[in-house]
């Protein structure tokens, strides 16, 4: 389970401090999906980093499972078992999909593992367990790779930055698909999902709503969903501005 206790971060901008995340204190239990979403510069990304390690906060804790991970470095937060998905993963060049995999794991991995991880993420192993992770990989299957290597990993909370960035409407319905299997398929640790869009919403288990740094509503997404529901012209233009994808939530 992780706790954020009073979580703030601030930045200087033009010589002055400029609050990002503002006060926010929530819970993300073990065995469900949470998904944190809200208008675009609402802090959903920051928040995510904050837990990652990637950014430091000005003030607060974060717990793990009882444990103050606030001043671990993100190499001993991933160690301590939070795994972190970019919104755009990185391209290793020389780097193999098994090698990457088998990083992930921290231990010797056989190829069967690397493929049964591979077809979780539904991709034949066959075709891409040796393939390098460079530009001949597309968008979707970078995704998905980078979600088979969270997989193997086995972390106790895996975060996922808005996977749906950057890739099509044919990846973009695959990742739905990965994601609900993983749901299915939790034990003893969370997920949670940083996206705006419709149908990641509708596979939550819980919903946190940010707004400039602000956490203003949280709750299951019985409860959530319907005080978003009046925002469907706001849709509509979020489809405007996203042919290739499923519409989302305004931004």
């Amino acid at each position: 389970m992780l706790e954020l206790k009073n979580i703030s971060f601030e930045v200087e901008s033009d010589g002055a401090d400029k609050e990002i995340i503002r006060d926010i204190s929530l819970t993300v239990p073990d065995n469900k999906l949470m998904v944190i979403t809200g208008p675009n510069g609402g802090g959903k990304s920051t928040l995510a980093k904050l837990i990652a390690g990637i950014e430091k906060p000005t003030s607060g804790k974060i717990l793990l499972n009882g444990e103050d991970i606030t001043d671990m470095s993100i190499t001993d937060r991933a160690k301590a078992g939070i795994g972190y998905a970019f919104q755009q993963p990185v391209r290793f060049k020389g780097i193999e999909v098994f090698d990457l995999i088998r990083l992930a794991t921290g231990s010797a991995t056989t190829v069967a593992d690397a493929c049964e991880y591979l077809s979780a993420v539904g991709l034949c192993a066959h075709d891409y367990i040796n393939r390098e992770v460079n530009a001949s990989l597309s968008g979707g299957e970078l995704k998905r790779i980078e979600i088979a290597t969270v997989l193997a990993k086995a972390s106790k909370l895996s975060i996922f930055d808005e996977p749906e960035a950057g890739i099509d409407l044919w990846s973009f319905n695959n990742l739905i698909d990965v994601f609900e299997n993983m749901r299915k398929n939790i034990k003893d640790s969370s997920i949670m999902i940083i996206s705006h869009q419709e149908r990641i919403l509708n596979i939550a288990d819980e919903i946190c709503v940010l707004k400039e740094g602000k956490l203003i509503m949280q709750g299951n997404k019985e409860d959530i969903l319907p005080k978003l529901a009046g925002t469907a012209s706001a849709v509509k233009e979020c489809r405007k501005g996203a042919p290739n994808q499923e519409g989302g939530l305004p931004s």
